[in-house]
């Protein structure tokens, strides 16, 4: 009949914890070095911890790896160009890579875009198209005048009108 026996001693005070075992084992065959002998684990210096022969290894996965899926950061820049005529153009970035550049858009098609993505960004914007209006007409009444004064120069130079 095999018998081992196996005892653990660790005691946790303030100071550093000792681990002292002792393994006894009735059969030569034993896989345990120096069976049937007790040899207690000392330290060459004393007063210092001894470490254990071998770690048991820990269960679970290891500390910072993780299983989880990583999300995938895909990077686009969005660029929203707008002159003062009220001209507008668009260009996209992938990272480094130009995807397009100078695609003219209407300034309805900003101010729908930027209403679908967020009111914060939406309200600055809406201000930039409204003085762009507001320039437009300027210039629309401006033209109006000029070609009436044209109109009236030609009427003047015609002799068939009374």
């Amino acid at each position: 009949m095999d018998t081992v026996t196996t005892a653990d001693t660790v005691s946790s005070t303030d100071g550093p914890a000792t681990t002292s075992s002792a393994a006894t084992a009735a059969h030569p065959d034993s896989a345990t070095p120096g069976a049937g002998t007790a040899v207690p684990e000392t330290s060459a210096v004393p007063g210092t911890p001894v470490a254990p022969a071998a770690e048991k290894p820990k269960r679970g996965r290891p500390k910072g790896t993780s299983t989880a899926r990583t999300t995938r950061v895909v990077e686009l820049t969005l660029t929203v160009a707008g002159s003062a005529d009220g001209e507008w153009q668009a260009e996209l970035k992938r990272g480094t890579t130009w995807i397009a550049r100078a695609l003219p858009v209407t300034a309805a098609a900003v101010q729908k875009a930027v209403a679908e993505l967020h009111q914060d960004l939406a309200a600055p914007i809406e201000e930039v198209i409204v003085e762009a209006r507001a320039a437009r007409e300027a210039k629309v009444v401006e033209l109006e005048a000029q070609l009436e004064q044209a109109r009236k120069a030609l009427a003047e130079l015609d002799p068939a009108a009374p």
